[in-house]
């Protein structure tokens, strides 16, 4: 299906305005070859929760994807703080491989502290990769997302949000051109939210759904296959009651709880535009060539 356009009401400042939302459809092929996309998360549930049939969408038409976690995860799963580590490193790897993603990068930063690093440590790794792994597009959580409550979530945004932009430039840590890198703007972004945000984009998951339903069945140790679905269902049956949609098997119980309870959200999104599951961004695409443009349309013959 390809593109539409829908507007929509945004509410900025307590003013309703029109916006335009794009509808990306699925295209068919691998329309994307030669293109590179990372998906960034601070933390192994977020990409999965928030952008997951985005992401496999995107790998499916073409992008060659890489998976960048930026924290350690080291406060929310089982156990110690070391089996929470690893547990969440796991299901990380888990989830990329399900998602058909290349490599994995870890940057290891101290979960829900990432507000003490220095940002400008966090901008220059994220521009060596972009730089070296030549990304095209990004997906990530939004830089000016409202009521955003979670540090990792708005350092990550703001620091990748400044990185696509100076990995363009030609003077910023001339050390990388040395090891043999080149300046590489990142074109597109895909922005998600937890919260409100400036609606501009719509991805269809219809065609990926079930893809992001198994990356959030690894996702374990902090993601909504921690509470299994199955176990809910043998917990409702022992206090006499039933949940119809988990069905009578673990399987069925474990996919539904994930696809009809945990991403509601992906399917009310989905309703709004005639869709059975969508995913919301804030998009910025590439910048127009205005010299090119405005000769485009007036530039005359003169012979």
């Amino acid at each position: 299906m390809a593109s539409r356009r829908m507007l929509a009401q945004v509410v900025r400042d307590g003013t309703a305005m029109t916006a335009e939302v794009v509808i990306e459809g699925p295209l068919p092929g691998r329309p994307h070859n030669g293109k590179v996309l990372a998906a960034i998360q601070p933390h192994s549930d977020d990409i999965p929760i928030f952008a997951a049939g985005t992401t496999a969408k995107l790998v499916r038409e073409g992008y060659t994807g890489y998976l960048i976690r930026m924290t350690n995860d080291d406060m929310a799963g089982p156990g110690t703080i070391g089996n929470t580590v690893l547990a969440n490193e796991n299901d990380n790897d888990a989830v990329a491989r399900v998602l058909g993603l290349k490599k994995v990068f870890n940057l290891n930063y101290a979960n829900h502290q990432m507000d003490k690093e220095s940002r400008l440590d966090i901008r220059g790794r994220l521009i060596f990769l972009f730089r070296m792994l030549k990304v095209d597009a990004v997906i990530c959580y939004d830089p000016v997302a409202h009521y955003e409550e979670n540090p990792d979530h708005y350092v990550t945004a703001q620091s990748v949000e400044a990185a696509c932009w100076m990995a363009g430039g030609s003077k910023d840590y001339p050390e990388h051109f040395a090891a043999g890198l080149a300046p590489h703007s990142v074109k597109e972004k895909y922005y998600f939210s937890r919260g409100p945000q400036v609606v501009n984009r719509v991805v269809d998951i219809g065609s990926t759904i079930d893809l992001k339903v198994a990356a959030n069945r690894v996702n374990i140790a902090q993601g909504p296959a921690g509470v299994n679905g199955a176990a809910l269902r043998r917990s409702l049956a022992e206090r006499g009651l039933k949940l119809p949609i988990l069905g009578d098997d673990d399987e069925t119980a474990s996919n539904n709880y994930i696809k009809r309870i945990i991403l509601q959200r992906d399917a009310e999104v989905g309703k709004r535009y005639g869709l059975a599951f969508a995913e919301p961004f804030h998009y910025i695409g590439p910048e127009p060539n205005l010299v090119e443009e405005y000769v485009r349309k007036n530039a005359v013959k003169t012979r």
